[in-house]
């Protein structure tokens, strides 16, 4: 039999391990780190998850080469396939460039990215992107998702204007796994702004 001073050290242990865990919870539960899933089965049939990520790996020739061409490779979980859609059909003005492409290839790049997007795929993290998108807003903008907002809202809008980064939309230039999914709070990093050195005359 315990007697009182052991109970009541046992139970001192318990409410302190319960307060922890309640504690702790909401902060495992943003952690990116949690969302790294194998497989996700969706209406029967399993969709192969990038096996360290959260996300479709991007795995169509013509979506990597033509798209790489000018900018990172974006995933297709990072937006709804109605933005996609809206993306790749003003491709004629592609925030300020042209950047058309033949009909057999718009199609099929089109068709890549609906299909993975993060309402036909449903990802942890995708899921979150998705649930600050209005249900017909067709947000062309990674940047400018709630999501991104919130994950971002330390960094001084001057950091993305920085030569070695140039815009918020250059995920890649802090996130250098960002082509494979991979947006670990615990691997960015940010670089520094230039110092511009004086020419003696």
């Amino acid at each position: 039999m315990f007697n009182f001073n052991t109970r009541f050290k046992l139970s001192l242990i318990v409410s302190c391990i319960l307060f922890l865990t309640a504690a702790l919870s909401p902060l495992r539960g943003d952690d990116d780190e949690d969302e790294q899933f194998e497989n996700r089965e969706k209406k029967g049939t399993v969709i192969k998850i990038n096996s360290r990520y959260d996300f479709v790996a991007v795995s169509n020739p013509k979506f990597k080469a033509e798209c790489s061409s000018c900018h990172m490779i974006y995933l297709p979980g990072l937006l709804p396939a109605r933005s996609w859609t809206k993306i790749m059909s003003t491709l004629d003005k592609h925030f300020g460039e042209n950047a058309e492409l033949d009909a057999a290839t718009q199609k099929e790049i089109t068709e890549f990215l609906v299909k993975n997007s993060s309402d036909h795929v449903h990802t942890t993290r995708g899921d979150k992107i998705l649930s600050g998108i209005g249900a017909k807003e067709e947000i062309m903008r990674i940047s400018e998702t709630q999501y991104f907002k919130k994950k971002h809202d330390e960094i001084n809008p001057s950091v993305f204007k920085r030569k070695s980064i140039g815009s918020a939309a250059n995920c890649i230039a802090c996130h250098s796994g960002a082509e494979r999914g991979d947006f670990s709070e615990d691997s960015v990093v940010i670089p520094k702004n230039e110092i511009v050195v004086p020419v003696k005359k």
